[in-house]
């Protein structure tokens, strides 16, 4: 595994300073500065708490208005994970996916609730929205990791594993909602079982870009945006993950010095979906850049910065 000298640490700070909505800023401060209370990260995130206990204002940069939606809750629970939070607002926060799942306890992509405002054209908004492992999985995965009892979980546990077992063709967003399901999942058996099998899917579906010399031999699910490939550290984001053992050290060490390699001259790093709007783009990178920093430290390619 190659190191990175905290150059690459200090880029990624003149970029986040420079470009970074606020709560990138003090979540960079927190996370690889010397500022070691969270609340200044807790009160940025605070701001886009809508009223009825979701997220909204763009806090997910793809998803504009007051309106809270599911992908906005996921960004919410990553920042409130981290900064240790999480568990002291868990049951709380159960309460808006509870409100908002579907009759078959799944919550559901995108809520009817965004149609009056702004957003991607690969978003269609459902009259009658039904239950999904992309969103369901990875707010499930935070919310057991934080040990709450609320009685939506359990319901919403039983609705992930159905849609795990049911996958048979999928594509990388959806398989990453998957993992991040597995490895907070109760059942460590069934989870290590699916997981293998998770992982034949996506090496045989070529949904991994194992070699970044050779896109040519990674396929595209249907509507992505041109190299919009996931490379091995996009599943298993930390070395504990159960996808870390669906790729040899070569492979995952060459998807993280890729990793390495993107680092654009202003310090940050680039987003690889479709750019439907300059503000958004502007908007996502400072994220983007502090997941590629935290996937790097996971795996001891950067210091802490502490």
């Amino acid at each position: 595994m190659v190191w990175v000298d905290d150059s690459v640490i200090e880029k990624a700070g003149r970029f986040l300073w420079e470009s970074g909505r606020v709560l990138e800023q003090r979540r960079f401060a927190f996370l690889f500065g010397d500022e070691t209370a969270p609340a200044g990260v807790l009160t940025a995130l605070d701001a886009h708490r809508a009223p009825d206990g979701g997220y909204a204002y763009g806090l997910e940069p793809d998803v504009r208005g007051p309106a809270s939606q599911p992908i906005s809750m996921i960004a919410a629970l990553e920042v409130l994970e981290e900064t240790g939070a999480l568990r002291g607002r868990a049951e709380e926060i159960c309460d808006w996916p509870a409100e908002h799942s579907a009759a078959d306890g799944g919550v559901p992509a995108v809520l009817p609730t965004l149609r009056p405002y702004p957003r991607p054209p690969w978003l269609p908004i459902p009259d009658e929205p039904v239950g999904d492992l992309l969103p369901t999985g990875p707010i499930v995965a935070a919310l057991l990791r934080a040990e709450v009892e609320h009685p939506w979980l359990d319901r919403a546990v039983d609705f992930c594993r159905h849609a795990v077992e049911a996958l048979r063709q999928t594509h990388p967003y959806e398989a990453e909602a998957a993992v991040a399901f597995l490895d907070a999942a109760p059942d460590r058996t069934w989870a290590t079982r699916q997981a293998v099998r998770l992982g034949e899917m996506v090496r045989e579906q070529r949904i991994v870009l194992l070699d970044p010399e050779r896109p040519e031999a990674a396929t595209l699910a249907p509507g992505y945006a041109p190299g919009e490939y996931h490379l091995p550290h996009d599943y298993a984001p930390r070395p504990d993950s159960l996808a870390r053992a669906w790729f040899t050290d070569t492979e995952m060490d060459r998807g993280l010095r890729y990793l390495v390699a993107e680092q654009r001259e202003d310090g940050g790093w680039p987003i690889r979906w479709a750019k439907w709007s300059p503000v958004t783009e502007v908007e996502a990178r400072p994220a983007v850049t502090l997941a590629a920093l935290l996937a790097l430290r996971a795996y001891r390619h950067v210091s802490s910065g502490r």
